[in-house]
């Protein structure tokens, strides 16, 4: 985008033949140790729970050695976890995106209807009778979160390209206006499909595994190529959009880029595990400031994302057994300080 500069302070600049990379050296080192403390919470739920595991028995079936244990651990416990880890790592990678986009901090994707969008589908569809089979929900989740964010930036977006405010309120409006749908919903309908769609809200792994950690990866996988011209992309974009414009970048068809990027990534996560509050929100900042970087580390809100997922499953599965907690709800929990927490610090009006 703009000519080469010598690397800043703490940065270190990797070439080879035509390829270079802008290495931050902390926030290596900080991915580095988010990765171990991922692996280290993931073995732990692999192991804990109403019956506890012993980490010689899980190597064992991970190995395909038959073991009492098979059912618990490759059925059960094994792919809600790996569930668990990439709907964190989506929600933190979209909540960074979203936010260089609005330059605010206490923007995530449910900003942008997303949520909202794919519970007000979900529940359309399941009151006129349209979808019957619940493996068919996530598919419905995901076109309703695309479609409600689609509506969002068609609504936000003015002449002279999409003011960060606007987007902002505009997202907040259609969002209340689709959740009025499906309290309306859930106050006149059958029991049984309230039940299920209530369920859905409360953002959960319990009863699902591979059938939806599949396409989620698959979706992560090919979004994969993205995210090295998103990293450059929103350097640039954690500036006004004057400065941007004069270091060469092309704004607004990469804000769009962005915010495309950052909705598939949501809705899809979505999709797969149901609204999980927060995670979007306070994964990037949280990545932030441990990397003490200017702009917001992909990598870094990714894992923070997944460890934060993985680590409120486990709390949900052990906490008050043998009920469950669902993710969502223990997601909340922390975030709702952590938001009164940021407009406490009066931080709001940027990502900076």
């Amino acid at each position: 985008m703009t000519a080469a500069r010598p690397p800043a302070a703490g940065q270190t600049v990797l070439r080879r033949h035509r390829v270079s990379l802008l290495l931050h050296r902390r926030s290596a080192a900080t991915a580095t140790v988010l990765l171990v403390l991922l692996a280290v919470a993931m073995a732990v739920s692999v192991c804990a729970g109403q019956n506890y595991v012993a980490p010689g028995d899980v190597w064992d079936v991970l190995r395909g050695r038959t073991s009492p244990y098979t059912l618990v651990v490759s059925e059960l416990r094994v792919p809600r976890i790996v569930l668990g880890a990439l709907v964190g790592a989506a929600l933190g990678v979209s909540g960074a995106l979203v936010q260089t986009v609005t330059r605010n901090p206490l923007a995530s994707p449910d900003v942008l209807g997303v949520g909202h969008g794919a519970a007000a589908a979900t529940v359309l569809l399941l009151a006129t009778g349209t979808v019957t089979s619940p493996g068919a929900l996530p598919a419905v989740s995901v076109a309703g979160g695309l479609g409600a964010a689609a509506l969002v930036y068609a609504v936000a977006w003015q002449r002279h390209g999409m003011r960060a405010n606007r987007f902002v309120l505009t997202g907040v409006g259609i969002g209340v206006a689709l959740s009025a749908i499906v309290q309306l919903y859930l106050t006149d309908s059958d029991q049984a499909a309230a039940e299920q769609v209530k369920l859905w809200l409360a953002g959960s792994l319990n009863g699902r595994g591979w059938e939806q950690a599949v396409p989620l990866t698959w979706i992560l996988l090919l979004c994969l190529p993205a995210l090295p011209w998103a990293a450059r992309a929103q350097r640039y974009l954690s500036l006004d959009d004057d400065t941007a414009a004069a270091l060469g970048v092309r704004v607004r068809p990469t804000q769009l880029g962005l915010t495309v990027l950052g909705v598939i990534l949501a809705a899809t996560a979505t999709g797969a595990a149901g609204p999980i509050g927060f995670v979007a929100l306070t994964a990037p900042q949280l990545a932030r400031r441990l990397t003490r970087t200017a702009h917001l580390p992909l990598v870094c809100a990714a894992l923070t994302g997944a460890i934060t997922v993985v680590g409120a499953d486990l709390a949900a599965r052990t906490l008050v057994p043998p009920l469950e907690i669902p993710v969502g709800a223990l997601t909340a929990l922390v975030g709702g300080p952590y938001l009164l927490w940021l407009l406490g610090k009066g931080d709001g009006n940027g990502v900076r």
